[in-house]
């Protein structure tokens, strides 16, 4: 064998061996981002989709924020207007959450139907105004 023909298939061997771990590393961490609609139709597809790891954007249903300041649990349910889902998030809410704010759940829904979050994330405004003087 020459050199270049030694050279190539080193070269493939090693673009393979990156390309593979580049795969595998990406099917191993990569999540879904859903809505609760999509979240419905994946559910009904393939029953087996609970415990997944996902990413659900949705608004915040007003009126269904409950806190439990002793243990740290934040309860609420989200949607985006067609599929609702209750979310239940133990740690300490963004300082812009409210009931009425749109946020990304990070977390995954089990067989009861509740989304056990990990992570909760909310929209803030896009730009801050003074209030207006009387």
């Amino acid at each position: 064998m020459n050199a270049g023909t030694k050279f190539a298939i080193g070269a493939v061997l090693i673009v393979g061996s990156v390309g593979y771990l580049m795969a595998s590393g990406v099917k191993q961490t990569g999540q879904y981002f859903l809505t609760p609609t999509e979240l419905t139709q994946k559910i009904a597809v393939d029953p087996s989709f609970y415990n997944v790891g996902m990413k659900v954007g949705a608004r915040v249903v007003p009126g269904t924020v409950s806190k439990d300041v002793a243990s740290q649990t934040l309860r609420f349910q989200v949607t985006d207007g067609s599929a609702r889902y209750p979310v239940v998030f133990h740690g300490l809410p963004p300082d812009t959450f409210n009931d009425s704010v749109e946020v990304v759940v990070e977390g995954r829904l089990q067989n009861d139907g509740v989304i056990y979050a990990t992570s909760v994330l909310a929209k803030c405004g896009s730009r801050y105004e003074a209030v207006p003087k009387a």
